[in-house]
């Protein structure tokens, strides 16, 4: 896994963030999800080496990076805030200009990179998620039961950190196993990780002031932006899975043309978790995009 790739830490707006670094040519960033790290482009990466400099980076209270308590008003877990650490990551990599793929939770962060650093951003790949704002206001039963740990870690502390704490192994299989494709996309050496990364200490206070903050603090930025006409102005290619819950309760596309200027994309035949479920589809429909304009 990753190989040829070198893991290192810099520290960067006040946070250790943890990546891989390998390839060559332009710059791009990987961003992923909650409740794993940047092992979920094993993959994908090598390919991506060969186009790209790659970096794959752990957010901030994810994986091998700094996990900072939660603030009380999540500040520290803002999608404003994680987004400038990779700013400053990539700056101190020496990319004043990159591109971005991102899934999950890091697409969250990689809209927020957009929008507050725009000049920097050549063009993005979002993975399976409408914006932030459009999925609490459009909340339904459907969306509720599917996502249900959305509004689990959003509770006041200590009780989810608690009960994550307890069982961290148990917790991960009841989220990433309850999608439509179980455990099975899930390389053995990467689960090992994502159990690993997950009973790190702090873990379960970043993933729960990072879901935090995207209920309260995100919500005020996204909605800020839009009183004020803000936009994404860089291209985005959004993807989901048709098994997924984006498919069943929110027409992605439609929400991205709200908030960005650029929009294109596809659902794809899967489910959440796209780079592990549909590796080589995803680099037949990313990679074209990520070189347009070259």
């Amino acid at each position: 896994m990753f190989a040829g790739f070198e893991k290192q830490t810099r520290r960067v707006n006040g946070v250790d963030i943890a990546y891989r670094m390998g390839g060559s040519g332009p710059a791009l960033l990987l961003l992923h999800g909650h409740p794993q790290t940047h092992m979920i482009w094993h993959k994908v990466a090598a390919t991506l080496a060969q186009h790209f400099t790659v970096i794959a980076a752990d957010l901030r209270g994810y994986g091998d990076s700094s996990k900072p308590d939660d603030d009380a008003a999540h500040f520290n877990y803002a999608k404003r805030t994680m987004a400038a650490d990779m700013a400053e990551l990539m700056s101190a990599l020496g990319f004043e200009r990159f591109k971005v793929l991102a899934h999950d939770r890091g697409a969250r962060v990689a809209h927020r990179l957009g929008v507050d650093h725009a000049a920097r951003i050549e063009r993005m790949v979002l993975l399976d998620i409408a914006p932030t704002l459009a999925m609490y206001r459009g909340t339904t039963e459907s969306f509720a039961r599917s996502y249900w740990h959305w509004f689990f870690l959003i509770r006041p502390q200590p009780l989810p950190e608690m009960l994550i704490q307890a069982d961290p192994a148990q917790y991960l299989k009841s989220v990433m196993g309850a999608r439509s494709a179980g455990m099975a996309p899930f390389a053995p050496e990467a689960l090992a990780e994502y159990e690993r990364c997950l009973a790190l200490p702090g873990t379960a206070t970043g993933i729960c002031g990072d879901y935090r903050a995207s209920a309260t603090i995100d919500l005020e930025h996204d909605q800020a932006d839009i009183d004020a006409d803000v936009k994404l102005t860089c291209p985005i290619n959004v993807m989901w899975g048709a098994q997924g819950a984006i498919e069943a309760c929110f027409d992605a596309l439609a929400e991205w043309r709200k908030v960005a200027t650029q929009v294109e994309g596809k659902a794809l035949p899967c489910g959440h978790y796209i780079a592990e479920e549909v590796p080589d589809l995803l680099l037949e429909e990313a990679l074209p995009f990520l070189h347009r304009d070259e």
